[in-house]
């Protein structure tokens, strides 16, 4: 898509967003129901909403808990967060039994609100190629029927055990070239130089590549040329969730008209399409050479593009979108759980040594590392009816973020909530402190119903390799303070990243 066009048609965004924003003038339903205005929540100004609350001497400066700890504790198990420049208004609720209300409510045509710059790029990408009004432009844009009817066609694909189960070795080869790029990493305290952060998204595309390129891209070779394809990919992945980070939390100017971070996020979203056509018909073609038993099972790019091109290009741009830096970012923190709790490390590597092929401690470490730090604070829905919720009277198509960090760090929920505790999800229903005691809306990584992540198996599997082959290679320390946390599009882990990887 020429960035002229994407300019010239910037003026249809707002038609989007009014029509997907416009609260719904439906009256009130029950005199004993108060209004949503007065769901309490920080106070608000005309037009700029609640900023003024982040400007130095505000009372949500600098707090990177604003929305996970300090509006639960401030005002409650719901809270009114009004919206600024054009942002719709947001219901938070830090209830588990009143967030079962609306997720169960929406499931069946679940709306989950997000990612409105990509959606408008992918939106006039399908007019420009001449596809009809109803073509889908992916998983994480849609909604709808378009969404239903996509997801219908990839689900048997990309949900089934055994399709996914065929890449844990492709995937432990990939994590053992991570492991042995990491030890040409170390210095001489056995600390990774450079960026750690890096690193573990250059580990994260390189095995997202494996499903949805269908090969290796070889991002963990030093020597990779700076124009070849895989470099120019490396670039633009990361570079595509900074400016959709920019775009959706910071001011949205940007949809009255072209900012500079605008144009340069479009350029991304183009550029990243392009290279990841490129794979795929690469992939194709070596695909088309291999001979192959009528009996072998297909992997996932192959069935998708039994399809058709356009579906595996679509699956494609989604998985590496949103499957490099939350898988990063979620290894990251099961590495810092496991180096500052040794005795659940040792407890992890006796089970990987050991003949025990269900791992269900490394699986438990994983579910207990996303309690604590989930990759997003929350999942989010637009509501398609009206509801009684805690007194307060939510209409239609109003947003409503559902505070699952906080929750899950909850004592009423969670037993010792702060602690990291992976027995809690291995140990039966009469202790105190098993998961299945707890609301299991209070929880919720991958997110619920229809609209559960897609690419959760495929996540997990990742992650397994990983751990598994890192914890049976490393003694992993941790020294000084916990790394910083930055709340935005997900929770970014930013460091210092002080671990030390001894070797077994």
């Amino acid at each position: 898509m020429t960035l002229q066009k994407s300019v010239i048609s910037l003026v249809n965004v707002n038609k989007i967003f009014t029509r997907s924003m416009s609260l719904s003038n439906v009256e009130e339903k029950g005199t004993d129901l108060k209004p949503w205005q007065e769901i309490p929540g920080p106070s608000s100004l005309p037009i700029i909403g609640q900023l003024h609350h982040f400007l130095p001497g505000g009372s949500l400066s600098n707090r990177n808990d604003f929305m996970t700890d300090f509006l639960y504790k401030k005002y409650g198990p719901i809270v009114r967060f009004d919206g600024r420049f054009g942002s719709p208004s947001i219901i938070i609720l830090y209830d588990a039994e009143a967030s079962s209300q609306i997720l169960r409510g929406e499931n069946l045509t679940a709306v989950r609100p997000g990612f409105f710059a990509l959606k408008y790029y992918r939106t006039e990408l399908n007019k420009q190629e001449g596809n009809p009004p109803d073509a889908p432009t992916g998983l994480i844009t849609d909604h709808g029927d378009i969404w239903k009817k996509f997801r219908l066609s990839v689900n048997p694909i990309l949900m089934q055990p055994q399709t996914i189960r065929l890449y844990r070795n492709s995937l432990t080869e990939v994590a053992e070239d991570m492991v042995k790029r990491m030890r040409r990493l170390r210095n001489d305290d056995n600390m990774i130089e450079g960026k750690f952060d890096i690193e573990m998204n250059l580990w994260a595309l390189e095995s997202i590549g494996v499903v949805a390129l269908g090969g290796r891209l070889n991002c963990l070779d030093s020597n990779l040329p700076e124009n070849s394809p895989a470099k120019k990919l490396i670039n633009l992945v990361h570079e595509a969730f900074r400016l959709t980070d920019k775009l959706e939390f910071g001011i949205s100017m940007w949809r009255y008209f072209a900012t500079p971070t605008f144009k340069k996020a479009m350029k991304c979203y183009d550029d990243q399409r392009k290279i990841n056509k490129y794979f795929i018909a690469k992939a194709r073609e070596e695909l088309e050479k291999k001979q192959k038993s009528p009996n072998d099972e297909k992997g996932v790019l192959e069935k998708l593009l039994d399809i058709n091109e356009d579906v595996a290009l679509i699956m494609a741009n989604d998985m590496l979108f949103a499957g490099v830096d939350t898988t990063a970012d979620t290894v990251t923190s099961i590495l810092y759980y496991l180096a500052t709790h040794p005795e659940k490390q040792s407890k992890l590597r006796k089970e990987l040594t050991s003949k025990d092929e269900k791992q269900s401690y490394l699986k438990a470490c994983i579910k207990e590392s996303l309690r604590l730090k989930p990759v997003v604070i929350g999942n989010m829905r637009l509501t398609s009816k009206e509801y009684n919720i805690l007194g307060y009277y939510i209409p239609k198509q109003m947003y409503v973020l559902f505070g699952h960090q906080a929750m899950s760090k909850m004592e009423h929920y969670y037993p010792r909530p702060t602690e990291f505790i992976p027995e809690r999800w291995i140990v039966d229903k009469s202790d105190p402190l098993c998961h299945s005691n707890a609301n299991p809306f209070a929880y919720s990584p991958f997110g619920f119903g229809v609209r559960t992540c897609i690419g959760q198996r495929i996540a997990n599997l990742e992650i397994e390799t990983f751990i598994e082959t890192v914890i049976k290679n490393f003694e992993v320390e941790w020294f000084g303070p916990p790394p910083k946390i930055r709340v935005s599009t997900m929770n970014y882990t930013t460091g210092p990243f002080n671990f030390i990887f001894k070797d077994i």
